[in-house]
Formats: C-alpha cells, sequence, structure tokens
C-alpha cells in the first residue's frame, strides 16, 4: 500500500537551512528508510508565489501564475512510503517527526498507480 505523508508549513515563515543536527539525523533517517523499502520519494514545495493553477470549467482552460490568496494551511514537505498497512505508515512517521521535532504530520492512503 502507498501513503502519501506530508507537513504543513508556516505561509508567513521564512524557510531558512536546516539545522546541522537535524540536518544529519534526517539524511540517516532517510538512507534508513530508502534502504527498508518505505520511502519511495520525498520532496518539499516551492513557496506559493511560484505556483501556477490550471482550471478546467465549461471546456475552457485558465492558467493563472501566483501569488494566490493567502492560505491557511500550506503543504511544506512530503515523503511517498510503501507500507503494509496503515499501521507501518504510522510508525514510520512517528520517527520522521522524532528526528524534525515538534510538528504534525498527515498520512493518507494513494490509491492506484
Amino acid at each position: 500500500m502507498k501513503f502519501l505523508g506530508y507537513t504543513l508549513g508556516d505561509p508567513n515563515a521564512p524557510i531558512g537551512p536546516p539545522d546541522p543536527d537535524v540536518y544529519e539525523r534526517m539524511s540517516a533517517f532517510i538512507a534508513e528508510a530508502t534502504k527498508a523499502g518505505v520511502l519511495l520519494a520525498t520532496g518539499g514545495l516551492a513557496s506559493p508565489d511560484e505556483a501556477i493553477k490550471v482550471t478546467y470549467h465549461d471546456g475552457e482552460y485558465s492558467v493563472l501564475d501566483g501569488p494566490f490568496t493567502e492560505a491557511k494551511e500550506l503543504i511544506g514537505g512530503w515523503a511517498l512510503m510503501e507500507c503494509r498497512d496503515e499501521a507501518e505508515a504510522v510508525e514510520w512517521t512517528k520517527r520522521f517527526l522524532g528526528v524534525v521535532g515538534e510538528g504534525e504530520s498527515t498520512i493518507r492512503e494513494v490509491y492506484g498507480g
């Protein structure tokens, strides 16, 4: 089963370089999760100022460049995981949060593919 885990960021907080200790622990965690076959892909998302919206309505497409109206929730980073079940996805997510410290991560099953 595939699961997408993601964290929310603060759209008003500047994103600086990671703390060297956290970076080192995260690198080790990513290597372990990849070797275990759990972590398929991971990444962060660009600022909403760089976003592009594509809309389809009444047979017409429109493309609009950001920035957009301020969002209350902003996806910061994400990880695509291959796990036996939801419980395993929760355990890996707990380990991830243990590395980054305080925070919250949402897990959603990915259907198909």
